[in-house]
């Protein structure tokens, strides 16, 4: 029983309330506007959300319809989804990077009253699919620049006068509100979020408020945070990993949440925040860890031999901290003076200094990316999870860090492996069911557990392995078993790799398809006195196919299983991208999808015969417009294979 268990008995407005009442003045948002950190005490937020709620009602915003939210992480996003949350209305985020035809398919399926825009880039993409949506009656903005023309039109309103709004229904009612507020209830649902769309149309994950409050106080049970911590909202809000912790974490902790200025200035932001903790996925670490590799690469040659040298003790010492082992006294020194000598100033750089644990989730993370973070002194640990568990279920806990897994079901979670090597999990966080999708909803939930589509075990500590996807987990024409996520993170781990896609089902070896690191391969070849223009140029020159074929390599000396080994690959002309529907929002590969796109490029893995190909690539640009180049491909069979 824990001892924040009684906040289950709340709606998430209910809560804010309660925070209220216990700290009024301790600051509850942070936001960077023009340089200037601006704070909100958890008495204003309430405010706001009274204002917003009251306003949303007014215009029309009934209990049980749907407010669709495209915005960048700022407080008003807040203000609104919980504003809605207190009439009975539900939430739902949509990606910033959708394009309107996806909008359009979204807010059809969800039945979506009202839209909130962050800006006029969000509005005018609502605008060109508007015939497309009439049950869409109010959009709302909060940028008014680049507004002024369709302030004559009634379907547009600015945030401010939803405030206005509201103030004048409070003034004429203050009890309405705390009515309304009383009214909600822990199991009603309250946001619908949508799932990655690994293979097509996301669903609408049906949230409820008790989800999200479990969630908050089941992770702070294994890892505490006091509410002058802070935390760092840059994660997009359509994904769970941004809801768990601005609706779950930070009720159930008080913590303050810290808005960036912008997309462009996260990082920068961050360094002066210095959160305490900090979520993000996979690709969030491989960049700062590249980043680290090039700011030693540029370093004094003086400081490369000092992090060379220490760099050695902290993996060793991190293998010792991870797993809570006494370490030798001369290795702890060493390890010690490493991080005041090296790693403090190198992390203080990036702002981590102040961070207590940092999560991982939503993709495997390699062993040694996870080995490298803790040896420098960054407390990363993986977390598992899904959009209908609220994020996490499982986590590893200090002193227990073991890479391969992802840890230990939260308190209250149990987990079960079925028959065919499935994940089952049970707990308050796990959601009802998809918006308006039954039939998906009964496989879900099928016999009361929660059917996580991965395969795994549970092994000899008590630790859960996740395998993959168990629709994406391999077999070669020998019926030997292999998984592609766990050879595309091996080679991932290299800093000059950026993205893998693995192939080889039903075939007679493994083969891959490579994207180089632009920024990290970019200063390599200067520093070599390699010229190159493009992309496309990069990754066509003979070098870097060689420097390449070096991580292929030593990734196939590592590979437990002959039938791990890689034999072919090919470095692709282009990046992997959202836009072109290669990855999913969060970074996910959309593997059948790549494999049916370049099945021209698969086709040439496998024919041994073929070292060369000529292929016209064709690139979508934001704008909706294409062209097409012609290119050659080179294909390389790995050395000593």
């Amino acid at each position: 029983m824990s001892k924040n268990d009684h906040l289950l008995e709340y709606s998430i407005p209910q809560l804010l309330r309660w925070r209220v009442n216990s700290t009024p003045k301790r600051p509850a948002l942070r936001e960077k506007d023009f340089g200037i950190w601006n704070t909100y005490t958890w008495e204003d937020y309430y405010d706001y959300v009274r204002k917003t709620a009251l306003g949303l009602k007014n215009i029309g915003l009934g209990k049980g319809e749907t407010i669709a939210i495209i915005s960048d992480n700022i407080p008003e996003l807040l203000f609104t989804a919980i504003g809605a949350h207190a009439i009975g209305a539900v939430s739902a985020g949509i990606y910033q990077t959708s394009m309107p035809r996806e909008i359009a398919q979204i807010i059809q399926y969800l039945k979506v009253t009202v839209v909130f825009c962050d800006n006029q880039e969000q509005v005018d993409k609502v605008l060109d699919i508007r015939d497309q949506i009439p049950n869409v009656k109010k959009v709302i903005f909060e940028d008014p620049r680049g507004m002024r023309e369709y302030m004559s039109d009634d379907w547009f309103v600015d945030i401010k006068d939803i405030y206005k709004l509201g103030e004048k229904i409070h003034a004429k009612d203050p009890d309405i509100f705390e009515i309304l507020v009383d009214q909600g209830k822990p199991d009603d649902a309250c946001h619908l979020c949508l799932t990655s769309g690994t293979t097509g149309l996301p669903k609408g994950t049906i949230m409820t408020h008790r989800n999200y409050i479990n969630m908050g106080v089941k992770i702070t049970d294994v890892d505490p945070l006091e509410p002058t911590d802070e935390y760092v909202s840059f994660l997009p809000f359509a994904w769970i990993g941004e809801q768990m912790n601005s609706f779950g974490v930070a009720m159930a902790t008080g913590i303050t949440i810290n808005f960036p200025e912008s997309v462009e200035t996260a990082m920068s932001d961050l360094k002066e925040i210095g959160p305490h903790f900090m979520f993000g996925a996979p690709r969030i670490y491989e960049t700062i860890r590249s980043e680290i590799w090039l700011k030693i690469d540029q370093s004094y040659w003086l400081n490369k031999l000092f992090y060379n040298y220490f760099i050695s003790a902290g993996l060793k010492a991190a293998h010792y901290r991870m797993t809570g082992k006494p370490m030798p006294l001369g290795l702890k020194l060493k390890s010690w003076l490493g991080k005041q000598m090296v790693f403090r100033p190198l992390i203080n750089q990036i702002g981590l200094l102040r961070l207590k644990r940092a999560y991982t989730g939503g993709a495997a993370l390699g062993p040694e990316l996870f080995t490298f973070y803790q040896a420098i002194g960054v407390n990363l640990k993986q977390i598992y999870g899904q959009t209908e568990i609220t994020g996490i279920a499982y986590m590893h806990r200090d002193g227990d860090v073991r890479p391969e897994t992802v840890g230990k079901p939260l308190p209250g979670t149990e987990c079960k492996i079925a028959d065919n090597g499935e994940i089952l999990s049970r707990s308050a966080s796990v959601s009802p069911g998809y918006y308006d999708l039954p039939k998906k909803s009964e496989e879900l939930l099928e016999g009361g557990w929660l059917h996580s589509g991965d395969a795994g075990f549970i092994d000899e500590h008590g630790h859960l392995v996740v395998i993959d996807r168990l629709s994406d987990v391999m077999h070669n024409n020998k019926g030997e078993m292999f998984s592609p996520m766990f050879l595309e993170n091996a080679l991932k781990f290299s800093p000059y790799i950026k993205e893998a896609v693995i192939y080889g089902n039903n075939e007679d070896f493994v083969a891959c398809l490579i994207n180089i690191d632009p920024v990290v391969v970019g200063k390599w070849a200067e520093d070599k006195g390699i010229s190159f223009t493009t992309y496309m140029d990069l990754s066509g020159r003979p070098e870097v196919a060689e420097l390449i074929m070096e991580q292929v390599k030593d990734v196939n000396c590592r590979a437990e299983k002959e039938h791990f080994k890689i034999k072919r690959f090919a470095l692709l002309y282009k990046l992997l991208d959202v836009d072109d529907g290669e990855l999913t929002k969060t970074g996910k590969i959309r593997r059948q999808f790549v494999q049916e796109r370049y099945q021209n490029l698969y086709d040439a893995l496998y024919d041994e015969s073929i070292d060369k190909k000529e292929v016209e690539a064709s690139f979508q640009y934001q704008d909706g417009q294409s062209a097409k180049v012609k290119t050659s491909i080179l294909f390389y069979t790995v050395k000593g294979f």
